[in-house]
């Protein structure tokens, strides 16, 4: 996915973004560096940075589908096509696309 989603994202506001509830929550299947509380469903994220492209990072968080259709990954940016959404989300993303810029630009910082 080569276009931004947004203006140029912030590693800090991604970081916060990984590790909050109320963001992607990112942390509760992968794990980082520097963060202690991680879970190991999803690969660990450690060299991120150096293994993808800023637009493979992008659609790996927008819609995982596309690249791993069989993944436990939720699609955090695609609104369409979707079957398990309560309803007061149909619709509407679940990662805005600053916040998505927001962890292209954090990931990219794991070198």
């Amino acid at each position: 996915m080569e276009t931004p989603l947004a203006p140029a994202g912030d590693a800090a506001r991604g970081r916060q973004v990984f590790v909050s509830r109320e963001g992607g929550h990112c942390v509760l299947c992968h794990a980082v560096p520097g963060v202690d509380v991680a879970g190991d469903v999803g690969p660990q994220l450690a060299q991120a940075g150096s293994r993808f492209s800023a637009a493979q990072l992008r659609l790996r968080i927008a819609d995982i589908s596309r690249v791993r259709p069989l993944a436990a990954m939720p699609t955090f940016h695609r609104t369409q096509g979707l079957t398990r959404v309560a309803p007061a989300f149909a619709g509407k993303p679940a990662l805005s696309g600053q916040q998505v810029e927001d962890l292209v630009a954090y990931l990219g910082t794991l070198r």
